[in-house]
């Protein structure tokens, strides 16, 4: 794919955007809620990362633009070692793509549906380190809105990384959320509530409540409630009214007492920030810097004798994709040569708008280059996220203002 770039210095020229051509193609991966995923090794300094790769087109169709540019705001904004960190954004003619931290451990969702049991003490890590990228989240004003175990990824060392920041929203201050959005079986009653009758909208704790449902989840094989995509908001409403978890006897009183505040009902009286975990009894013991600095020893380590995917991705990407990945530089050079032709069938005028418009307002970047800029301080923004951060003011409970927002999209869902 591209030719050979031996011949290229370790670092690209600081004028040179990074490109499609700078990553060799090894294989695809897995699927995301609107893209696809590959591993992929840049061919300069030969790391390894995972690409993801978005049809442009399909985008503006299924409505999908601003969820793409809402993660690309967020995501340039961040870096923390129990997050999926972005490290290049760049498009072409066809796809918009995301190159991100290569985890090779597969994302718990996996591991549950391998019937993986998941100890006390490795679900008690996870806990920590979650609760560290939660509050890390807060620091920078987002609530990401989707916390589940398809989202948090294992590293080969088993630590895990939160992913997916498409319905992730910003808040300010006092401010609150109030469009519904999740995963219904790990959303907050608050949100419901929301949905049902305004309510008074929901903001940080909604996060807590899910990664409580998803402790629970891990330690137990199911969910404190029974709870599906179909099921009508109402009958969840009721169910959260008069239905008691049952928390396992064989569970130490203090991870069932940890649980059982994170999976609070009342938003206020829920534990809901770092410092509310800190405090618990149960983590009493727990060292945090060593949390931080990955020092502990998860209690789960996935194989790293096979890749941890469904392997029909794989299969998928070879067979029945139209516009294959390993193909593309061919497919585009002739699709150049057919433009400049007469007989070149025009897309219709409202599609090419909208393309157009995705292409001027795509934001391209390059985390290496940043670095370089900062003189390798790897510090993007200031802690509190006040160093004039791009997200900032762009994003206002998950709507997008400034993009696409009359051209190509039908506003924000509230």
């Amino acid at each position: 794919m591209g030719g050979n770039h031996s011949h290229k210095p370790p670092v690209f020229d600081e004028n040179e955007e990074v490109n499609f051509d700078h990553f060799q193609i090894l294989r695809a991966i897995g699927k995301g809620s609107f893209g696809k995923v590959c591993i992929v090794q840049k061919r300069d300094t030969k790391k390894m990362y995972a690409m993801k790769y978005m049809n442009k087109q399909k985008c503006i169709e299924r409505d999908e633009v601003r969820n793409v540019f809402r993660e690309l705001q967020i995501m340039q904004g961040l870096e923390h070692p129990f997050l999926v960190n972005l490290w290049y954004s760049f498009q072409d003619e066809e796809d918009m793509f995301m190159v991100v931290d290569l985890l090779l451990g597969g994302d718990l969702r996996y591991h549950l549906q391998q019937n993986v049991h998941f100890t006390e003490g490795a679900v008690k890590l996870y806990i920590c380190e979650l609760a560290l990228a939660l509050e890390y989240l807060q620091r920078f004003h987002i609530i990401h809105r989707d916390i589940k175990p398809d989202n948090i990824l294992l590293d080969e060392h088993g630590h895990v990384h939160i992913t997916d920041f498409n319905i992730a929203t910003i808040v300010e201050g006092a401010e609150k959320a109030s469009s519904v959005a999740g995963t219904k079986p790990y959303m907050a009653p608050e949100v419901f509530q929301v949905y049902l009758d305004g309510g008074p909208g929901y903001s940080y704790p909604v996060d807590w409540w899910s990664l409580g449902v998803t402790a629970y989840e891990l330690l137990r094989g199911w969910r404190p409630y029974e709870i599906h995509s179909a099921t009508p908001i109402d009958e969840i409403l009721n169910m959260f009214k008069v239905e008691r978890i049952h928390y396992s006897s064989t569970w130490c009183k203090g991870m069932v007492a940890l649980l059982k505040k994170l999976l609070t009902k009342d938003p206020e009286s829920r534990l809901s920030s770092l410092g509310d975990v800190q405090s618990a009894p149960y983590l009493a013991d727990m060292n945090w810097d060593a949390v931080f600095e990955k020092a502990l020893t998860p209690g789960f380590v996935p194989n790293k004798g096979r890749l941890n995917c469904d392997p029909t991705f794989e299969l998928e990407e070879m067979i029945l994709e139209s516009k294959p990945l390993h193909k593309k530089k061919k497919r585009l050079a002739k699709n150049r040569s057919k433009d400049g032709t007469k007989d070149s069938c025009p897309l219709n005028g409202h599609l090419q708008q909208c393309l157009e418009t995705v292409r001027k307002e795509f934001i391209i970047f390059n985390r290496e280059k940043l670095r370089r800029q900062q003189g390798q301080s790897g510090q993007l923004l200031d802690p509190e996220g006040r160093a004039g951060s791009q997200t900032q003011g762009k994003l206002q409970d998950g709507c997008n203002h400034n993009i696409l927002a009359h051209s190509c999209s039908r506003g924000c869902s509230s």
